[in-house]
């Protein structure tokens, strides 16, 4: 019997087993798809983690300038630096508990994709634990997201722009 192309199915019966997949690989290809969402989110949390990395080394320098300052200031000027620093203080508390949180998301996502490879190769159900570390991932961010919004309030609440 013949197809269209003037080919005998007999050729295609042969081929099929060459082309037909194994089920572990068939398993790896489904759990790498289902991974690529998760592998993008791990490149947004990493870029949040690079802002307040930032935020936190700019306060930091600011802190440092300040305590200069306060070393080689007079009385009455030390009054106005000691609440500066301790805003500083306060703003650096808050961006390192959202570096953390930040991480944790992170380290929980990572723990998602090898979850899911886990569930391919030893093939049992992952979806539970899946979603659990999932759910745990973006409450960890949502947190951290929370700390980081509450950085930036104190920062412009405190904002001095021109003279005074």
């Amino acid at each position: 019997m013949r197809c269209g192309c003037g080919t005998p199915r007999a050729a295609y019966a042969a081929v099929s087993p060459l082309v037909q997949q194994a089920p572990g690989i068939t398993a790896v290809a489904h759990a790498i798809q289902l991974a690529v969402a998760p592998v993008f989110l791990l490149s947004g949390i990493g870029a949040v983690l690079a802002v307040l990395t930032n935020r936190l080394s700019r306060i930091i320098d600011r802190g440092r300038t300040l305590e200069a300052q306060l070393a080689a200031s007079p009385p009455d000027r030390a009054a106005h630096v000691h609440p500066e620093l301790a805003t500083l203080s306060r703003r650096a508390q808050l961006i390192g508990r959202a570096i953390t949180l930040c991480t944790v998301t992170a380290l929980l996502v990572c723990t998602v994709i090898a979850t899911l490879f886990l569930g391919a190769f030893a093939r049992f159900d992952a979806s539970v634990p899946v979603a659990l570390f999932f759910v745990a991932a973006m409450v960890a961010f949502f947190a951290g997201l929370l700390f980081f919004l509450r950085e930036i309030f104190i920062a412009t609440a405190n904002l001095r722009i021109g003279p005074h």
